[in-house]
């Protein structure tokens, strides 16, 4: 799949010009080798400010790109010998969440994340990346294990939000999500959070209590997706190309918003063009940030680690008391 955003489309074709311009100079055997550094000069600085001076709407759809790493192709990239977890041990194993146990610089990790697909039949499996209550029971279970292990917890998000059909509501949707956020406030080992595309929600909230939360540069997270927040703002869903912009503005949920609001603590720069323009190049940065915050965390006794935790999320917000 090559989707080509609008925002990308001059880049696109100029890097087009240049590649037929490199494939004349060597069928003619010609030297236009000054016109092409001036367009590749030019294709340096339309990057440049064209991916620095992104909207908060651009930055979502950057997030949803198709092409985007997701969390499968960084397990590849960052961690060796990765044995999966499967099933909740209660109703059946839901594949929009993967779960296992990998090595990363010679230590076991427990990784977590959420996963979509590239295609239809993918994504119908996956479940568009949307976790069932069974996904959440998943997680907190091999949560458990790595407590018991002493290993830490890596958890990759990216998903709209959890499933909202009427299986999942039966089998107890919201209660799963609820019992993740109480539990995963005790569990004895560091947990890092990585915000990697989407993170819709109690969806993303779901899997995302952790000793470091930490967004990439053009990914999201946000108690409702921009269509959602426009459709109650504007109590309508006509002109949505127009009303969805305006709801991510006000929304704050660029990473940059989030780390202003002390609701992240790291923003994770993308390469030049976005994660899914250069996949290794990304989880290269993901690798120095993610062995930083592991040294940081390890550090800690379990009594600290915890305190730690919880101090940070009940600090989060504006607190006004009235006498």
């Amino acid at each position: 799949m090559n989707t080509v955003l609008e925002i990308e489309r001059p880049i696109i074709e100029l890097e087009k010009k240049i590649e037929e311009l490199r494939a004349l100079a060597k069928s003619e055997d010609v030297n236009i080798a000054k016109e092409i550094r001036v367009l590749e000069e030019k294709l340096d600085d339309m990057k440049r400010r064209i991916y620095s001076n992104l909207t908060p709407w651009q930055r979502v759809l950057f997030a949803r790109h198709p092409n985007r790493p997701y969390t499968l192709d960084y397990i590849r990239r960052l961690f060796v010998d990765f044995t999966p977890l499967h099933g909740d041990r209660a109703f059946a194993d839901d594949r929009a969440i993967i779960a296992g146990i990998g090595y990363f610089h010679g230590c076991s990790i427990l990784v977590i994340g959420h996963q979509k697909g590239r295609n239809l039949e993918e994504n119908i499996m996956r479940n568009f990346g949307c976790a069932h209550p069974e996904g959440y029971r998943k997680a907190i279970r091999v949560m458990k294990i790595a407590e018991k292990m002493n290993i830490p917890i890596v958890v990759f998000i990216d998903t709209p939000g959890a499933y909202p059909g009427i299986g999942a509501e039966e089998r107890g949707q919201a209660h799963a999500i609820a019992e993740n956020l109480r539990d995963m406030f005790d569990i004895k080992t560091p947990i890092i959070v990585y915000v990697i595309g989407e993170g819709g929600s109690g969806g993303a909230l779901g899997v995302g209590i952790g000793d470091r939360i930490c967004v990439l540069e053009n990914a999201y997270y946000s108690v409702i997706s921009p269509e959602g927040c426009a459709s109650i703002l504007w109590k309508s869903s006509d002109n949505m190309a127009e009303i969805a912009p305006k709801a991510a503005e006000v929304l704050k949920l660029t990473a940059k918003d989030l780390l202003e609001f002390r609701i992240i603590d790291e923003v994770v720069p993308e390469p030049l063009g976005g994660a899914h323009n250069d996949w290794d190049g990304m989880a290269d940065i993901l690798k120095q940030s993610l062995k930083r915050n592991l040294q940081d965390l390890t550090s800690l006794s379990t009594n600290q680690l915890l305190e730690n935790r919880f101090k940070k999320f009940r600090s989060m917000g504006a607190h006004i008391i009235e006498e």
